[in-house]
């Protein structure tokens, strides 16, 4: 499902992400100019593994998942792609076919700009370069935290953090009280435990200690956060 246009929304979403927002307003506009739009329902097919890498993309609304497929066929989550986040350049600039699935996480638009485009891009903003070597920079620099977290901290510690980071990304005020926080990404225990690397069952048993501590409410919607200080503390407290 397509739409030429992107939304007030979406392309304040597109525009506030941290990255492209460094770009230049020459090298921001030939990227917008260049893109196209696409839409997905909850769980379309936006790039398979093994797929030729055919365009650069931003989710400009909902989440993309990427998922690996294990030997048994077991689907397993490996990170979402977040409103104003690019992804996909890698095999852009290598040509090497896709790596992992991608999938529509809820209702999600994309901005893509095809690999033709991206290479006349290339050619008349060097500056891209340069702004592609940040970024790659800064996902080295989370993978490393994330191996390390995995490595020196509990799972409640990392399930913390892993909570402090969608309410960064998808908190929404609770209309009741201000001060809560629903996470709007839905996820399922399961596929919160795969983004930790731990078994359902064990980070149930957190996220209920975390309830009885009032840092949290699990809700059949989602997760509230009541007290994003007390996740800070429980973050760090084995740090």
């Amino acid at each position: 499902m397509d739409d030429p246009i992107l939304t007030i929304e979406e392309r304040e979403a597109i525009n506030a992400g941290r990255w492209f927002s460094s770009l230049s307003p020459s090298l921001r506009h030939d990227i917008l100019r260049c893109a196209y739009v696409k839409r997905y329902k909850d769980g379309d097919l936006l790039c398979a593994r093994g797929d030729p890498p055919e365009q650069w993309i931003a989710c400009a609304k909902g989440a993309v998942r990427v998922s690996s497929t294990a030997v048994s066929g077991k689907q397993v989550t490996l990170t979402y792609v977040e409103p104003g986040i690019w992804f996909g350049d890698v095999a852009m600039f290598d040509g090497e076919r896709r790596t992992h699935d991608a999938y529509a996480h809820g209702d999600t638009t994309t901005l893509n700009v095809a690999r033709a485009d991206f290479q006349k891009i290339l050619a008349a903003h060097v500056e891209l370069y340069e702004a592609l070597m940040r970024l790659q920079a800064r996902r080295i620099r989370t993978l490393f935290g994330l191996v390390e977290d995995l490595n020196t901290l509990p799972l409640r510690a990392r399930l913390a953090k892993q909570l402090i980071h969608l309410v960064r990304s998808y908190g929404v005020p609770n209309l009741a009280d201000g001060s809560q926080m629903r996470i709007g990404l839905h996820l399922a225990q399961e596929e919160l435990a795969q983004l930790l690397g731990a078994s359902r069952q064990r980070v149930n048993q957190e996220l209920k200690a975390m309830e009885r501590e009032n840092a949290i409410r699990i809700e059949p919607a989602g997760l509230v956060v009541l007290d994003r200080a007390a996740l800070m503390r429980i973050s760090e407290a084995d740090i």
